[in-house]
């Protein structure tokens, strides 16, 4: 990067990954609570226990022998998406949206046996998708089902929303579009679509995709400049509990809203990335240092939601 590029960056209040690592995570982030987060059945328990909602749980496999009770648990399921407690960047994710006979379908519309999801398990047993190679546990959940409202923006994939927190209030968030090129992942440097939403009222501002200006969906086709998020207050209160669930000062927490439970966690990132800042056109600079200067700070969820609403709003 250029001296004159680093200018321009500072001016718009960018957070650069240093300053992000050493002012804003290493400050605080208690080292003690990132199992919590960096586990996702941990998460789910954990997060229960402050009235957020996730998808619900349907089976935990510890141990290779219980692999065998797999098959019976889904033999009344029609979708459900198996995860790997520790893994990351949506690694080890197998999704089933139906079956046909003993074939399972994933989203993808590709047929899996129950001897291949069975294996599959057992990879993930062997700590095949874990952050450290460890040993991990699986964990089978109920399908979420986006509302069409959302769902018809995004290629296969459910879209998801993520929000920055910072000591507890929801400073920055944008939603994510899978799209062919992202696999049907909401992974931004895979390919998917960050679109920025504003704090204040859940719609869209702009959109990129490899950090380049994105107007409509190169799968779908649709524009992406009028979307609206619902139960938007609700997302950033949730969003706003999960600081009270973890102790993180500073995380990223991505949600989805499903047509009949409506808003549900996903999961909590310790270290979100930073192109959030390319999908809003702004940086998180100045959102960071005016929540640093706060003299008294929000006591419940609702009330930094509220305050992160009227603050950050731009309307």
């Amino acid at each position: 990067m250029s001296w004159i590029s680093a200018r321009r960056l500072n001016r718009l209040g960018m957070l650069n990954m240093n300053r992000r690592n050493v002012d804003y995570i290493g400050r605080y982030n208690e080292r003690s609570s990132y199992p919590l987060v960096d586990n996702k059945l941990r998460t789910k328990l954990a997060v229960r226990e402050y009235g957020v909602k996730t998808p619900k749980l349907l089976q935990v496999v510890r141990q290779q022998h219980e692999i065998s009770h797999f098959r019976e648990m889904a033999s009344e399921l029609d979708g459900f998406a198996i995860k790997p407690a520790k893994g990351s960047g949506g690694k080890g994710i197998t999704v089933i949206s139906g079956r046909d006979g003993d074939e399972f379908i994933k989203g993808s519309g590709a047929r899996e046996s129950s001897e291949v999801l069975e294996r599959h398990l057992s990879n993930i047993l062997a700590g095949l998708y874990s952050l450290a190679g460890t040993p991990d546990v699986a964990i089978v959940e109920s399908l979420v089902q986006c509302i069409p409202s959302l769902a018809r923006y995004s290629f296969e994939g459910v879209p998801d929303i993520r929000i920055v927190v910072f000591q507890g209030y929801p400073v920055m968030a944008m939603l994510r579009l899978a799209t062919k090129a992202s696999d049907g992942k909401a992974n931004l440097h895979q390919g998917a679509i960050g679109v920025g939403l504003n704090i204040g009222t859940g719609n869209s501002l702009n959109a990129v995709q490899f950090n380049r200006p994105a107007i409509l969906h190169p799968d779908t086709g649709l524009a992406l400049e009028n979307i609206r998020i619902e139960d938007w207050e609700t997302m950033l209160e949730m969003a706003s509990r999960c600081y009270e669930a973890t102790g993180l000062g500073y995380m990223g927490v991505d949600l989805v809203v499903d047509a009949k439970e409506g808003p549900l966690l996903l999961e909590l990132n310790a270290r979100p990335g930073l192109a959030i800042q390319m999908a809003n056109g702004c940086g998180l600079l100045p959102r960071l240092k005016h929540i640093e200067s706060l003299k008294r700070l929000h006591f419940s969820p609702a009330e930094r939601a509220q305050y992160a609403m009227t603050t950050f709003d731009q309307s």
